[in-house]
């Protein structure tokens, strides 16, 4: 290729997996998060849908969120189709905890340190999952 023909081609994009770090980031950002529910008494709902130990939702998350990202599909070489609404399905989640989920992982990305842009994206996205995970009538946070 000649040195004119590789300077028009534009560099690749880089996904929000690139974006938050590769594999070490998704595990940091995961590991905030439990933390904060694990330690914050305003999650508390949220922790109590969640097993007495998160190490296995914690991989399961670092894992799903590694390939929604747009890096390796880790969850899908485990476990095959996400089926997130069918898994969630047994635990009762209400729009409180979906509050609650998207509160933790906004601090988590605040904390640790996601582009502001990136942040406010996975938000929106983050959201339209939380609130597919709804399945009961339940009060809402205030």
């Amino acid at each position: 290729m000649s040195e004119a023909a590789g300077a028009s081609a534009a560099p690749a994009a880089a996904t929000p997996y690139e974006r938050v770090g590769g594999e070490p980031g998704v595990r940091a950002l995961v590991d905030r998060f439990y933390d904060l529910m694990d330690l914050e008494p305003h999650y508390a709902e949220l922790r109590a849908i969640h097993p007495a130990t998160l190490d296995g939702s914690r991989d399961k998350l670092h894992w799903f969120l590694c390939g929604w990202l747009g890096g390796p599909d880790l969850y899908i070489q485990r476990y095959g189709h996400p089926r997130l609404r069918a898994r969630h399905l047994p635990y009762r989640i209400t729009v409180l905890e979906r509050d609650q989920w998207m509160a933790c992982m906004i601090q988590a990305m605040q904390e640790r340190e996601l582009e502001a842009a990136l942040a406010q994206r996975l938000a929106e996205a983050f959201f339209g999952t939380a609130d597919w995970m709804v399945n009961q009538a339940g009060p809402a946070t205030g």
